[in-house]
């Protein structure tokens, strides 16, 4: 069975070093028990993903792209001459773009099927049968049982990554393959950073109609039951106390008063 994992140059959150993403070393290990697999990057260089050469992988094949190229082509014409039962990928990247989009645009052009979030891979009894386990969410989980070729993302819940081996690493290779033909560059994005800034809360159960006044009284919460009392600004503790009891009776935590013992402040001669 041939197998193929897609490798991407990642960012790590905090210190910005390329690390390989956590994702594509699950998929490693998802590989690892399938049999032997090879690793296929596409980008300026291949230093960012020789870490994977000692999660697993024997071998990386590298296309050699300019920097800031669009990768799918290369990726495309690589796939299309290794032909692979199966493709692994990460759901995204880590630290760039992160559109998640390279896996579906590769089984597009490629015409292959695509399972996301896959959690596991075994061989079925058949040849070239493969059974994937896709997370639904929430625990849920769904069996799919096919032939390849097939692509799969894999799910975060998939199992952690193998241990890093430093000597296998030093015996695996990376084999460029040269520059990618009629490569173009990706499109250029005019890209806006601004500050975060907290977006307003939506208010369940707002007015939808109603005067501005009354969707702003709504909103901050001026109307409906806490409405009805009195704002109080440094009371007394014996108003502050009549008036808590009183609120109290209204909502019908407690009892209501009967007689003149509704006031608890006048003092009994």
């Amino acid at each position: 069975m041939k197998i193929a994992v897609l490798l991407s140059a990642g960012r790590h959150p905090v210190s910005g070093a390329a690390v390989l993403p956590r994702m594509e070393a699950q998929a490693i290990r998802l590989a690892a028990g399938l049999g032997e697999a090879i690793g296929l990057h596409a980008g300026p260089d291949a230093a960012a993903v020789r870490e994977a050469l000692g999660l697993g992988l024997a071998r990386i094949e590298h296309v050699a792209i300019p920097e800031g190229g669009d990768p799918v082509p290369a990726l495309i014409a690589r796939l299309a001459a290794l032909a692979p039962d199966l493709v692994l990928a990460g759901r995204r990247g880590q630290g760039g773009a992160e559109s998640g989009i390279v896996p579906y645009a590769l089984a597009d052009a490629l015409d292959l099927l695509l399972i996301p979030d896959v959690i596991a891979v075994t061989s079925g009894d058949g040849a070239g049968t493969l059974t994937l386990d896709q997370s639904l969410g929430r625990g849920a989980l769904r069996r799919v049982s096919l032939r390849g070729p097939v692509l799969a993302t894999v799910h975060p819940d998939a199992p952690p990554p193998l241990a890093y081996a430093y000597g296998r690493a030093r015996r695996g290779s990376i084999d460029g393959l040269g520059s990618a033909p009629t490569l173009t560059a990706g499109p250029d994005m005019a890209v806006e950073e601004r500050p975060y800034r907290r977006r307003p809360k939506l208010v369940k159960g707002a007015p939808t109609g109603g005067s501005a006044a009354e969707r702003l009284k709504a909103a901050t919460g001026e109307s409906g039951s806490a409405a009805k009392g009195r704002l109080l600004v440094e009371p007394d503790p014996e108003e502050a106390a009549r008036e808590i009891l009183a609120y109290l009776r209204q909502i019908g935590v407690l009892a209501a008063s009967s007689g003149a013992s509704s006031d608890a402040s006048t003092p009994t001669p």
